[in-house]
């Protein structure tokens, strides 16, 4: 499979939003400066298997070409390493994760991919 990451792969639905952040049943997973909040739920027959949103508060980086460039590199980090979860999914789930930055500072490409493998692999591993 290709290492891609497609649109329909992006969390946009309010109502999955907000049924991820307030919702009783969503677990969380943090490996600093990143917090991955997940939810397992039932997949529809049209719905991406998994399904990932990054937030970059405006608390911690002021100017969005700092928050773009975090963003950047959660989300190459998340495609190359996605794939784990894709294959440890049963096929009527659906996994829904948010990315939450918890830091002033920003970290190397590398050490950003390392702490999204590192989520990835605690994910896997509960899944």
């Amino acid at each position: 499979m290709a290492l891609t990451f497609r649109k329909r792969e992006r969390m946009v639905s309010q109502r999955l939003i907000d049924d991820l952040f307030a919702g009783g049943s969503s677990r969380s997973v943090a490996a600093f400066p990143l917090r991955a909040v997940y939810k397992l739920r039932e997949r529809n027959d049209h719905d991406e298997p998994l399904q990932m949103l990054i937030s970059v508060p405006k608390k911690h980086f002021h100017h969005a070409v700092d928050r773009n460039r975090v963003k950047r590199q959660v989300r190459e980090a998340w495609r190359h390493h996605k794939q784990l979860l894709v294959e440890a999914l049963a096929s009527d789930k659906q996994l829904l994760v948010a990315f939450v930055w918890l830091s002033d500072t920003f970290l190397s490409t590398q050490e950003v991919e390392e702490r999204v493998a590192g989520i990835v692999k605690r994910l896997q591993e509960k899944l």
